[in-house]
């Protein structure tokens, strides 16, 4: 008899990408905003 344990990451993962989706769309939106005013956008956080 073996003893392993399963770990699921899945859960944890698409919570991280969805983390990370969020942030590109607000950077997205910063740089969207930042180019309608004429500004170079900042990049980064």
């Amino acid at each position: 008899m073996s003893k392993t344990a399963a770990i699921a990451l899945a859960p944890s993962a698409s919570v991280f990408a969805r983390l990370l989706a969020s942030i590109d769309r607000l950077l997205m939106k910063s740089a969207a905003i930042s180019n309608r005013n004429g500004d170079l956008p900042r990049f980064g956080l």
